[in-house]
């Protein structure tokens, strides 16, 4: 969604429990689902454990499937986003995609914006999970550094970048949601 600013800080939560559940999955939970790495080029060295998505095939009258990250991560990543929703949008939305997705050392995602409708009507959140200090985000050509602890929404309507260039991988668990006046429209 175009927030009229490159990133907005929602401030700072308690992502311990979320975090602890990401970090501690095993490998076969991140390679369980190659759907976005397969069918999104911008993705190719990015692993994801997806909790709920849609393609926005049909948008506005979408479906949303439960994936098998659910059972790994819904325990922890609801009462989170709940709280980040509660604090900062209308009530009363969808929540249409959920993930942790892991950005491999020596990755990048290359620069793109968001074309799909659904991304036009919905907050991109974004909750760093583990990083390191040679990750760079990118967003209008200015580089952004994800600080564990906070949260922030980006606007992905604007033209973005991720760059890994340390030795460890960053993880973000990110979701989008509609807010209640958006998801009828069109």
């Amino acid at each position: 969604m175009d927030i009229g600013v490159p990133i907005k800080e929602l401030g700072q939560y308690k992502i311990e429990t979320l975090q602890q559940a990401i970090l501690n999955q095993p490998e076969e939970a991140w390679l369980n689902n190659q759907d976005r790495q397969n069918d999104y080029e911008v993705h190719q060295y990015t692993h994801s454990i997806v909790l709920v998505f849609t393609t926005g095939e049909g948008w506005p009258n979408i479906e949303v499937t439960q994936e098998s990250g659910w059972d790994l991560l819904a325990k922890q990543a609801i009462p989170l986003m709940h709280d980040i929703l509660q604090d900062h949008y209308p009530i009363g939305g969808t929540i249409i995609r959920a993930m942790a997705a892991r950005l491999e050392p020596g990755g990048f995602i290359i620069p793109h914006t968001d074309r799909h409708p659904s991304f036009h009507h919905g907050h991109r959140i974004h909750i760093p999970i583990s990083t390191n200090s040679k990750v760079r985000f990118m967003i209008d050509g200015r580089p952004y550094q994800f600080e564990i602890g906070n949260v922030y929404e980006i606007n992905n309507q604007m033209k973005h970048s991720v760059m890994n260039k340390g030795e460890s991988s960053r993880i973000n668990f990110i979701f989008d949601y509609v807010p209640p006046e958006k998801i009828n429209r069109e």
